[in-house]
């Protein structure tokens, strides 16, 4: 399943590009598009970077209460 996000909204609210954000994360546009369109989960450490780029934590980007088994499941 894959994460839903708020990394598009956050960008524009910070007057990033795409291409700009994906320099900044050391990634291709591809992938910024791909994360932003749902179709790709990042990677913790990437994950983590988007997150403090935009001055958030994690939680504040990504949607994980969709996930298979909710998150407090043991």
């Amino acid at each position: 399943m894959v994460l839903r996000n708020r990394v598009r909204e956050l960008r524009e609210r910070h007057g990033l590009t795409q291409e700009q954000m994906a320099k900044n994360m050391g990634v291709s546009r591809q992938t910024i598009i791909s994360i932003e369109a749902g179709r790709y989960n990042p990677s913790l450490q990437l994950a983590y970077k988007l997150a403090h780029a935009f001055g958030c934590i994690i939680e504040e980007v990504f949607d994980f209460t969709d996930l298979e088994g909710g998150m407090n499941d043991e």
